[in-house]
């Protein structure tokens, strides 16, 4: 893919640049994988809203995904290269030698053609997805599963990728893309290679419009409200709380940098092997 840089003939094109798609082989999906997708609005099942700053956007359709990769043996091969607008990266449609079609995460320069499988005695190329134990240390990887069976959970997004460190027992050591080292059972699945789309992170939005259609609404600082709304709202003029200087705080008063926030007795500390912020 490449990034497409719009000429500055209007405030919004300015600093505006969008995907030029390139890695995209088809405009329409596949209609038998597609189902409606209700939007919540950022409200929970009573109408609250729960999760602030979510609402409208441009309507979708969710493509249901293979992150299982259960078909154990069976070649696929790839049909189609397709634009997710779910989420960040690209999906490939693949078809099975029995015959049946789903989608799955495009891995990273993958194309049309190419033939892939899910198998322990699988090769080493980007698309295969095979138990950690049997991936040779030092491959990247991604769509991780955490529980053998349940489905890859992490490494999903656009260009990201984890590296495997080592296999011991029955642990497999997984450094991932925020720098933590973590373990997982080595029975787990993962796909070879880096999640494709690897450019996103340098699209500029450009304008305000653009995160609307994303279904992300405005916000406010906390500053600028009243002290009913906001712990650091109030004072005459741009003051920290009436005047006083104070640490940034959430809307619920809580510390908004540097307070730890997971919990001490987490029952997944035990797979951490070296913590993100440790250097």
């Amino acid at each position: 893919m490449g990034i497409r840089n719009l000429k500055p003939i209007t405030p919004g094109t300015r600093f505006y640049s969008v995907d030029d798609f390139s890695d995209i082989t088809t405009g329409k999906p596949y209609k038998k994988l597609l189902v409606p997708l209700k939007k919540s609005g950022g409200r929970n099942n009573t109408g609250r809203i729960t999760s602030r700053h979510r609402g409208g956007g441009s309507k979708r359709m969710y493509r249901i995904i293979d992150f299982k990769r259960d078909k154990i043996n069976i070649p696929a091969k790839v049909e189609t290269i397709e634009y997710d607008p779910n989420r960040t990266a690209r999906i490939a449609l693949i078809k099975y030698q029995d015959g049946e079609i789903r989608y799955i995460l495009a891995p990273d320069k993958i194309k049309v053609g190419d033939e892939i499988i899910a198998s322990p005695s699988a090769e080493y190329k980007d698309g295969n997805a095979l138990p950690l134990k049997n991936i040779p240390v030092g491959l990247f990887i991604h769509n991780i599963e955490l529980k053998h069976g349940k489905g890859g959970q992490l490494a999903r997004s656009a260009g990201v990728n984890c590296q495997l460190l080592a296999v011991e027992g029955k642990y497999a050591h997984i450094k991932m893309p925020s720098g933590e080292i973590r373990m997982v059972n080595n029975n787990c699945y993962a796909t070879i290679g880096t999640v494709s789309n690897t450019e996103h992170n340098n699209i500029l939005w450009g304008k305000a419009g653009r995160l609307r259609w994303k279904g992300i609404r405005p916000q406010s600082r906390g500053m600028v409200m009243n002290p009913v709304d906001h712990p650091m709202g109030g004072g005459e003029g741009a003051s920290k709380s009436g005047g006083g200087r104070q640490h940034p705080e959430s809307p619920w008063g809580k510390y908004a940098k540097g307070l730890k926030t997971r919990k001490p007795k987490n029952k997944s500390n035990k797979y951490i092997v070296r913590r993100r912020n440790k250097k």
